[in-house]
């Protein structure tokens, strides 16, 4: 690890303060209701993890990176989504999680550029140490997404949550996305957040600062690119369970680097 490339960059953890955090998501960027919860930027080393990317193993440290193509021309056009890239998204997740079945729940789109956002209707990247589901929650999108009986079926067994993300139209240089080794992750700096919609209440994890974690990233990133990752595991037995994230500021970016464009694909893994 002390031999390869890293970066000095601030990552903003949640503070406890014995108060739930949460998300408005219904309420618009800049209004000071929209986060509750008390957050605080450290510095930390993050690493250069292409030089070692065969290492990293989604039931061990919680993410893999992929090459891989997509027959999608435009992430923004909702259809192609839905007809080309899900059942691509399916495919790589079956194939890097070795599950029986693979449901594909969700594609978000993430844009740094205001404008672009507010042409197409999507959302921002997400600047805090976070992981995207918890016991309650992860169980609750299941029986949101599939019909009641199949779902309870279903959570008799093993289940995963497991995401994909990678870059639309160039590679990422700004707001990069730096993942947390699950096996230097502990409970004590895990605290659930609500994530709160008009219509419903998600529950997200928020993480507060822990010396120990070990960051990585692949810079650079490219279209042709995709680091899978777990942000929910049913089972208990040792093996990683959730990865918390962060878009971070590069401080080896380009000034002149385009802003930018991801997608990430949320999917039901049934063992």
């Amino acid at each position: 690890m002390s031999e390869l490339n890293s970066v000095q960059a601030s990552l903003n953890y949640l503070v406890d303060t014995g108060i739930k955090p949460a998300t408005h998501l219904y309420l618009p960027l800049g209004d000071p209701k929209r986060i509750v919860g008390d957050y605080k930027p450290f510095d930390v080393t993050i690493r250069d993890a292409r030089p070692i990317a065969d290492r990293f193993k989604l039931e061990r440290e919680g993410f893999e990176f992929r090459r891989h193509q997509t027959k999608v021309t435009d992430f923004f056009d909702e259809d192609q989504r839905r007809e080309i890239y899900d059942p691509e998204i399916e495919n790589l997740v079956l194939e890097v999680s070795r599950a029986k079945r693979v449901v594909v729940f969700d594609q978000t789109v993430r844009v740094q550029s205001e404008s672009t956002r507010a042409e197409k209707g999507v959302r921002e990247p997400v600047p805090l140490v976070h992981n995207d589901y918890t016991d309650k929650s992860a169980a609750q999108r299941v029986r949101d997404i599939l019909p009641a009986h199949e779902a309870e079926d279903l959570l008799t067994r093993r289940f995963a949550v497991i995401q994909v993300w990678r870059p639309l139209r160039w590679k990422v240089k700004k707001l990069p996305l730096a993942i947390c080794d699950a096996q230097s992750m502990t409970p004590a700096e895990i605290f659930e957040s609500d994530l709160i919609y008009r219509d419903r209440v998600g529950e997200t994890m928020r993480m507060t600062h822990n010396p120990d974690h070990r960051w990585f990233y692949f810079p650079d990133m490219a279209p042709d690119e995709a680091m899978v990752f777990k942000t929910y595991e049913s089972e208990t037995d040792g093996r990683a369970r959730f990865t918390a994230h962060t878009a971070f500021t590069d401080p080896t970016s380009p000034a002149d680097a385009l802003p930018r464009e991801s997608i990430e694909s949320r999917t039901f893994a049934f063992y």
